[in-house]
């Protein structure tokens, strides 16, 4: 599925491993498990779609077409910002950045350190461990994926049919789908504004792994 994950041009070589992944897994007895055979594949190729996205290092031309580029960074490329977001509950360290790190990009220290929380780390001190330690990368991705993001759902209940839109979700033009899992992780950049490069991608990387998988993909864009 990764074909190009360890290509001597990604920095991210040699890093994610199928061993890590399940290891991470593991630790989530729900994620690729909820339903029957087809639900639970397109639960990981969803997961697969998004996280590739996040992570992509393709390009229009390059070999294979840019959806086979997936996991090629495990760090975000512009680590100027801190992402520090006054918060009593999970304050910032000194010194410390909370930039994109691991499959899904794990950003701001109020996510570092919910999910820390979560796993029994403190990634408010140690954020660098979502980038050093695949085992860890992988679980607070999945813990992304697996946690409701208030007010949104889970990615989770929403790609395995356990979520149901509200009114306004209706209203919204939100419904069940793929759609609703890029509005819960970056929506607000990209949902809502037409055609969009980074929702394109997206579906790019879903589709790829659908075929893989010989599931059908209707996508709604979101």
């Amino acid at each position: 599925m990764l074909k190009h994950r360890n290509d001597a041009a990604c920095p991210a070589k040699g890093f994610y491993t199928y061993d890590a992944f399940i290891s991470a897994a593991k630790a989530f007895p729900a994620f690729g498990t909820t339903g029957d055979v087809d639900t639970r594949k397109r639960e990981i190729a969803a997961f697969f779609g998004q996280t590739s996205h996040a992570t992509t290092g393709g390009w229009p031309t390059a070999p294979d077409g840019p959806y086979a580029w997936g996991y090629c960074y495990k760090e975000e490329l512009n680590q100027a910002s801190s992402y520090c977001s006054p918060s009593p509950a999970y304050p910032c360290a000194p010194g410390k950045k909370y930039y994109g790190r691991g499959p899904i990009q794990l950003s701001w220290n109020y996510n570092y350190g919910q999910c820390g929380q979560a796993l029994g780390l403190d990634l408010l001190n140690n954020p660098d461990l979502v980038a050093t330690d695949r085992v860890i990368s992988f679980k607070a991705a999945i813990w992304f994926w697996m946690t409701p993001q208030f007010p949104k759902p889970s990615c989770h209940d929403v790609i395995t049919g356990q979520w149901s839109p509200t009114g306004h979700d209706i209203s919204a033009g939100r419904a069940p789908g793929y759609g609703v899992i890029t509005n819960i992780i970056n929506g607000g950049l990209e949902c809502g504004r037409g055609w969009d490069a980074r929702v394109e991608d997206r579906i790019g990387f879903y589709k790829r792994y659908c075929d893989i998988n010989e599931l059908s993909t209707v996508v709604d864009y979101q």
